[in-house]
Order: C-alpha cells, then sequence, then structure tokens
C-alpha cells in the first residue's frame, strides 16, 4: 500500500488508479445506457403488440346469415313482401335469410335480445322498452314500415267510452304497442287499469288469432288490434270500430296528421356494429319492398300478401278482409321520430316502460343513404 498525503488521491492494491467520482458517473452512465435499452425494448414491444392487435381486430363483413322477425299481419305487409317477392334474399346476396314469425312485439324483442334473430319488423313500443332497459344498448330504429291500421273494436251495443266500465277487453300481448295505446287511451276517458288485468276495464293480453275466437264466443266485449285483426272482427265476427288510432293523432308529433307509427324495422346492435353491410343490404331490399307495396296495383298487392300470409300464417284471408285492411294502412320507410316522446309517455302511464331517456334510439344514417333520403330522426338519434 502507498501513503498519501492530505490532498492526494490513495491508491489502494488492486483498485484502478481512476478517481472514484470518475468511476461514478461511468457507473451512472452504463446504468442509463442500460435501462433506455430496456425502455426502448419495451416500447417496441408494446408497439408490436398493439400492431398485433389491431391486425386481429376483424373488420365489418358481410354476415354469413341474417335472422329476421316479423309477425304474419298485413301491418307487416313489408316483410311478407319483402320474403315472398324475393326483395331482401336478393339484396342480401351472399348472407342467408332465415325467419321467423311472432304474435306480438315482446316476444320478438326477447327472441333478439337472447340472439334468436338479428333484426326485426316490430310495433314501435316494444323497441322503446327494450332501448330503456339496457340504457341504449339493445337495437336500433333503422327504418320505418307501416303507419296506421290499429283500431280498437266492440260490440256493437257498447255506444261510448261510457259504455266500456267494467268489461274486458284484449291486446295482443302486454307491453306491445296496441297494449300501450289501449291503456293510454283508456286512462284519457277516466279509466284506471293494471298490468295485473285489473281495474276499471280488464285488458287481457291475447294471442289474435285467439282473440277473434273469444270474441266470437261472446267471452270478449273488444280488443284493440292491428290489421288484418280488427279487420276481421268486423266483417267476421260483428264488430264495430269504438276508436280508429288515427284520429287521435292531429299531426303535431310528426307533421302528417292521422300518422303514426305501426310497424317499423331494428337491429341489434352489436349485429349492427359487425355487420354494417348487411344492415344496408337489407334497408335496401326494405326499400324495394315498401316501392313495390305503394307502386303494385291493389289485385295484385292483395294476391301476393294473402300468398305470403298462407305460407307465414298458414291461412289465407277473404278478399274483403284483405281490401279493408289495406285501405287502413299507409307504407312507408319513415318510423316518424317524433311520435317517439308521447310513445314513450303513454308507455310511461301504462306502466309497461319507465321514464328515460331515449336519445339514441334511432340511427337513420344508412337508410338515408341508400333510399336517398333526408328522413329525420327527430333529434333523438342519427340521421
Amino acid at each position: 500500500m502507498t501513503s498519501s498525503k492530505p490532498g492526494m488521491t490513495r491508491i489502494v492494491a488492486g483498485e484502478s488508479a481512476v478517481p472514484r467520482h470518475k468511476r461514478a458517473i461511468e457507473a451512472a452512465l452504463a446504468i442509463g445506457l442500460v435501462l433506455l435499452i430496456a425502455v426502448g425494448a419495451a416500447v417496441a414491444s408494446g408497439v408490436s403488440r398493439n400492431t398485433d392487435a389491431q391486425a386481429a381486430t376483424p373488420s365489418p363483413t358481410p354476415a354469413e346469415e341474417l335472422k329476421l322477425g316479423y309477425f304474419g299481419n298485413i301491418t307487416h305487409a313489408a316483410a311478407l313482401v319483402g320474403i315472398k317477392q324475393g326483395f331482401l334474399a336478393k339484396d342480401l346476396g351472399s348472407t342467408k335469410l332465415s325467419t321467423e314469425t311472432f304474435n306480438a312485439g315482446p316476444a320478438a324483442i326477447e327472441a333478439l335480445n337472447a340472439g334468436a334473430i338479428d333484426a326485426a319488423y316490430i310495433g314501435p313500443n316494444p323497441a322503446i322498452n327494450s332501448f330503456v332497459k339496457s340504457q341504449g344498448e339493445s337495437v336500433s330504429v333503422i327504418a320505418g314500415a307501416a303507419a296506421g291500421g290499429a283500431q280498437l273494436v266492440v260490440r256493437p251495443e257498447i255506444g261510448s267510452a261510457a259504455d266500456l266500465k267494467g268489461k274486458t277487453l284484449a291486446s295482443p300481448q302486454l307491453g306491445g304497442t296496441q297494449d300501450v295505446a289501449l291503456r293510454a287511451w283508456l286512462g284519457s276517458q277516466g279509466y284506471h287499469t293494471k298490468v295485473d288485468g285489473s281495474g276499471d276495464v280488464a285488458i287481457n293480453p291475447t294471442e289474435n288469432a285467439q282473440t277473434l275466437k273469444l270474441f266470437q264466443d261472446g267471452k270478449l266485449d273488444g280488443a284493440w288490434v292491428p290489421e288484418p285483426w280488427a279487420s276481421r272482427l268486423v266483417l267476421q265476427a260483428g264488430a264495430k270500430v269504438l276508436v280508429d288510432e288515427k284520429d287521435l293523432w292531429d299531426g303535431s308529433a310528426s307533421g302528417k296528421p292521422g300518422e303514426f307509427p305501426t310497424t317499423i324495422l331494428i337491429v341489434n346492435k352489436t349485429f349492427a356494429a359487425e355487420h354494417p353491410e348487411t344492415v344496408k343490404a337489407l334497408l335496401r331490399g326494405h326499400a324495394k319492398s315498401v316501392a313495390w307495396l305503394n307502386d303494385t296495383p291493389s289485385a295484385e298487392k292483395a294476391a301476393v300478401i294473402n300468398a305470403a300470409l298462407q305460407e307465414s300464417a298458414g291461412a289465407a284471408l277473404p278478399a274483403d278482409v284483405i281490401d279493408r285492411s289495406l285501405k287502413n294502412i299507409i307504407f312507408t320507410v319513415d318510423p316518424l321520430a317524433g311520435t317517439y316522446p308521447k310513445l314513450l309517455q303513454d308507455g310511461v302511464e301504462a306502466g309497461t316502460t319507465k321514464q328515460a331517456n331515449i336519445n339514441g334510439l334511432f340511427d337513420l344514417r344508412a337508410l338515408n343513404e341508400v333510399t336517398g333520403k333526408s328522413i329525420s330522426a327527430a333529434g333523438i338519434g342519427q340521421d
């Protein structure tokens, strides 16, 4: 060992003659370099992983299959004709079209939310109810299909609303569009109804075919139903019209007096996000179906609809029933979005839904792109 005088560097055996502070700086630089290399590697790895993840995310593609729900009603003629005339299948191209029929909206919504179907022709109130319950995650309204064509028909001896106290009426299904309309109208007449069927007027949600039979057997006093069931009750069972729903719509909501949505086209939001081109194809076929209904002579139109009903519902209708039904319906791709705040409020007052914000219910962008129109979402969605 070599001794040192004060102020001189002390050198120990085995040590370098480099001053300690210099070695510390070099060590720090070395550690910093290692850390920089490690961070760079981590960033590069992260970028690689992100790129891989983005590459693995599937881009929207046409669906292999579209499962479509509808009812065997003339208010669903756009579906009946679209299927029968091949408009829907042709525009869907390689996407297979599968169909399923329902009696009323709530059952169709249940199937859609369960993934059993991807899109549906349906009444507006079940669509609203599904949207509210899911906090906007379940469905989008993408088009209208029919306006009008719903009536309250009753026994001939019932002359006014005052005669309904203690009577029993039917609707297609609890929470369905006609069920809500019936409860809302009864409320406006001073009657109190409950969803369990009790109240000043009993409401028994019943399948439409069963409603006709029960009325013929004297077990029902009336029903609020869509076409062709209103016409069947009038022409085949001797009922009379007490309320034509078109008379309750003055046009302040839709801008079209007497028009209210009876049938709309909805789609599961997840399906639409994954297969936007399939949704556009469905809308192209749908628009062609509506145009055909508006442009085709009455006799040919009735014949095609009746043939479609025979296939989907198992029975054709008398000519007078079809003719009367068609006179009560307007076929349109406009869902009449301006009416939906009132439809929501009717559901709230009927006890079948809760007060909620329905902004985002409509997505009419694809419809307007396909048709070249500017149909409004009335501020509660995209158009």
